[in-house]
């Protein structure tokens, strides 16, 4: 990773220089796909084209910008008072959103008496495969992809095998647990993500983003409180002990597979991410599930409503896994996390108009709080907010400047993202 960390660094103008050169046909900060062209193939066709990056407004090159964003800009509530800031409050939500959708999708799948977990799975990996895969070869190469697999392939695995078996085990533990306990273990992914950032990111949380996750955490007991009372917590157990187990399991690979995706997007172009997540993935996912899901799959209902609900599983779990590398990039691993709360509430408003559930009155109160506590998280955040990465350096000069990027950001502060 150091070599492509390297390669990813910006080249600091003289103060006089006002003119750099960049390669023609390549498109003005368009960090993800030339920051890390150390593996890159074709990136530079035809003659040098003159650009006026120099003269623009707010942008001062060289690594110095970053540190003066954060040094100048500091303050209560300065992150929160950004466009950024909202940005990755309404991403968040939509990550929630794409969850929520892909529950509802598996539950009717379930009710025509199709369950296939490992399978649903597969479909959305092969579809990201075949999307940025296929863009990672048209960017690099053949010939650099297949260095990326012997060089750098042995990482996108592990990531691979963490999001697979993550995503096994917690749907495993629904077959033996009740939902309000195996989403009470849920929460162990939000405590292993904050060790492993303290441990091997470096990352140093203040004191009032301990007390905006708490906070969260605090809405989500008032929605599993009021689940129990109403009795809507998946009624008797089969094996509790043994599904209690399962979740926790995997929420431990969650936690271990977003602080890994977190690291690897803020040092490599996403679509090379999550094309190496998707290649290693369906083949581990797919391995997986013909051992373990033969009899699941001979025994399910195939019909037009079947092939509808894989469909929609299929492309909204494809933008989950789209968008959620740019919220690791934006915020962190941690926010990721704690955004996701949000989706038993979403849950509860599909359900409503789909299953005909009742609402109990801690819903909108424990959404309330969960959102409050979002704002509480980067109450004392500078306006790059989590986007400066602490494993990065102090310019961020290990890291690629792609969308999201604090480098990124201090070298085009009118960027959306």
């Amino acid at each position: 990773m150091a070599a492509a960390a390297n390669a990813s660094a910006d080249v600091e103008p003289t103060p006089t220089e006002s003119v750099h050169v960049r390669p023609k046909g390549v498109r003005d900060g368009d960090g993800d796909g030339i920051a890390s062209s150390g593996s890159g193939n074709g990136l530079a066709h035809g003659a040098p084209e003159l650009t006026d990056m120099g003269m623009s407004e707010g942008y001062h090159g060289g690594e110095r910008t970053v540190e003066e964003l954060v040094g100048k800009k500091k303050g209560l509530f300065s992150y929160v008072k950004t466009r950024d800031f909202w940005v990755v409050l309404a991403l968040g939500q939509v990550l929630a959103l794409c969850l929520t959708g892909t529950n509802t999708f598996s539950a009717l799948l379930a009710g025509k008496g199709t369950s296939i977990p490992a399978f649903q799975t597969f479909f959305n990996y092969v579809l990201l495969n075949i999307v940025y895969t296929s863009y990672t070869i048209y960017r690099y190469g053949f010939k650099k992809w297949t260095k990326i697999i012997l060089k750098d392939g042995w990482r996108y695995f592990i990531l691979a095998f963490l999001d697979v078996e993550g995503n096994y085990f917690v749907v495993l533990a629904y077959r033996y647990t009740t939902i309000l306990s195996a989403q009470l273990i849920n929460f162990w992914a939000i405590v292993v993500v904050i060790i492993l950032s303290l441990l091997f990111l470096h990352v140093r949380y203040h004191p009032t983003q301990y007390a905006g996750i708490l906070v969260c955490c605090g809405g989500m007991g008032l929605l599993l409180a009021s689940d129990h009372i109403t009795g809507a917590n998946g009624g008797p157990a089969a094996n509790p002990l043994k599904g209690d187990l399962f979740a926790l399991l995997g929420a431990t690979f969650y936690g271990f597979s977003n602080c890994f995706e977190e690291f690897l997007v803020s040092k490599r172009p996403m679509y090379e991410v999550v094309g190496q997540l998707a290649f290693w993935a369906m083949l581990i996912n797919g391995t997986q599930a013909g051992i373990f899901d033969r009899a699941s799959f001979r025994g399910a209902v195939w019909d037009g409503d079947v092939g509808g609900y894989l469909v929609g599983y299929t492309l909204l779990l494809f933008i989950f896994y789209s968008l959620a590398p740019l919220l690791f990039r934006l915020a962190s691993a941690a926010f990721f996390n704690i955004s996701l709360l949000t989706g038993n509430f979403w849950g509860v408003i599909v359900g409503v108009q789909l299953f005909h559930l009742g609402v109990h009155w801690m819903y909108p109160v424990a959404f309330v709080l969960v959102l409050l506590g979002l704002f509480v998280y980067f109450m004392t955040e500078s306006v790059l907010g989590e986007a400066k990465k602490p494993w990065l350096g102090e310019n961020q000069e290990g890291g690629v400047s792609g969308i999201g990027t604090a480098k990124r950001r201090a070298e085009r502060p009118g960027a959306i993202v």
